[in-house]
């Protein structure tokens, strides 16, 4: 099961930036977008039926903002819209699509670009591990793809130092994504992918992305149960239709 992460930044932007050639060539059987930036039917989607795509959107109430999608070529057992925690699904953060093998979520964690949104962040943060806690009792298969806008380590961003006080690499942010990985989830990229100098977001700004300077912030983490399936796990810099990149991962059962 190949499964891929894209924070899309806009997934009409990244259409007209040659997004479906790259996704047939890529052929996922499942891809989780965020922050699609559009409502269902602002989005030429019969090019993603023409590739062998089923895909079901969960947009926020805001146009133009946030956004999760998920695009599948197996069909689901069942798809949840949201997580029923109003505020999140008010900005269109959570998307579920249960499979037989494993259930799947396109998560877009927001960021704390200011105080206000600080604060919503780290509440946001607290709903969202209560939600999973309880998910996954019923669903103990989990894989949780999406930006999280935490770096966990110094390993995951450029310049640790500099950025120690800036959100996104907080040690309270840092703290509760590593508190909730411990709790159950594995991030399959670092378990196959010891080296540095790996990122998924780089600022528009300063040449960031052909110096590397980056952040890695998306992950595919998955449940404990499903370590020894984790076959393969990676980052595709090289598709550049966005100031992020996709995220892989494979699965073999």
């Amino acid at each position: 099961m190949k499964i891929l992460s894209y924070n899309v930044n806009g997934i009409r932007a990244a259409l007209n930036k040659g997004f479906a050639a790259w996704l047939d060539a890529a052929a996922p059987d499942v891809i989780c977008l965020q922050e699609t930036k559009a409502m269902e039917e602002q989005v030429d989607t019969a090019v993603f039926e023409d590739l062998g795509y089923q895909h079901y959107w969960h947009s926020a109430q805001k146009k133009g903002y946030s956004g999760v999608a998920i695009l599948t070529k197996t069909p689901p057992l069942h798809v949840e819209y949201g997580t029923g925690i109003d505020h999140m699904d008010f900005e269109g953060r959570v998307i579920r699509a249960d499979f037989e093998k494993a259930s799947v979520i396109s998560l877009y964690l927001p960021s704390g670009t200011n105080i206000d949104r600080l604060e919503y962040k780290f509440k946001f943060m607290d709903d969202f591990q209560n939600y999973i806690n309880s998910l996954k009792e019923k669903h103990p298969r989990l894989v949780l793809c999406g930006d999280y806008n935490i770096c966990h380590r110094p390993i995951d961003i450029h310049d640790p130092v500099r950025n120690k006080n800036v959100s996104g690499f907080l040690p309270e942010e840092r703290e509760w994504i590593d508190g909730f990985m411990k709790n159950g989830f594995v991030d399959s990229f670092r378990y196959l992918n010891p080296e540095p100098h790996q990122y998924s977001w780089w600022s528009y700004r300063a040449n960031a992305r052909n110096n590397n300077k980056g952040w890695r912030i998306d992950y595919n983490l998955v449940s404990e149960t499903l370590k020894n399936n984790i076959d393969r796990a990676y980052l595709l810099p090289e598709a550049k239709h966005s100031d992020h990149c996709p995220v892989g991962l494979e699965l073999k059962f």
